[in-house]
């Protein structure tokens, strides 16, 4: 049998700068809709102030994600990118870079292989509220 590759996307809307968005759902959704019952599903942004990862979807958690990156790249320090576009989100750049744009999760029966506890989550850095899109390519059999 060869392998099969399916891309799709999904729009979402975010509030602005650290909203923090479970997508576990939305890819599972498209995965349930394709041809492809075991293979690895790769999610990516296009655009560089949102990042994808894996964590735990927790009140607690996210919180905790947003004073780190708080701590790490903080908004009122200075960024040389602010010199070439004056946007105030340089910040930002450096934030999604931390994480990345891309993450890769295998599946199997059409099911995610997640732990019990991890969750696909979407960071927007942006300082702006923002319509989103996802590129979901699913590669399998």
């Amino acid at each position: 049998m060869s392998a099969k590759l399916e891309t799709r996307t999904f729009v979402f809307s975010t509030e602005a700068e650290m909203d923090i968005v479970d997508v576990t759902k939305d890819v599972a959704d498209i995965l349930s809709e394709v041809d492809v019952s075991d293979g690895s599903v790769t999610v990516f942004v296009p655009g560089s102030t949102g990042a994808l990862t894996t964590m735990e979807y927790e009140p607690g958690l996210v919180k905790d994600m947003k004073e780190l990156f708080e701590k790490l790249a903080p908004r009122d320090h200075y960024y040389q990118h602010e010199e070439r576009w004056h946007d105030k989100n340089g910040h930002s750049h450096v934030r999604a870079s931390l994480i990345g744009p891309s993450v890769v999760i295998p599946f199997r029966d059409k099911r995610l292989m997640l732990g019990t506890w991890q969750q696909i989550v979407f960071f927007d850095f942006d300082v702006r509220a923002r319509e989103r899109e996802l590129i979901v390519q699913i590669i399998g059999e």
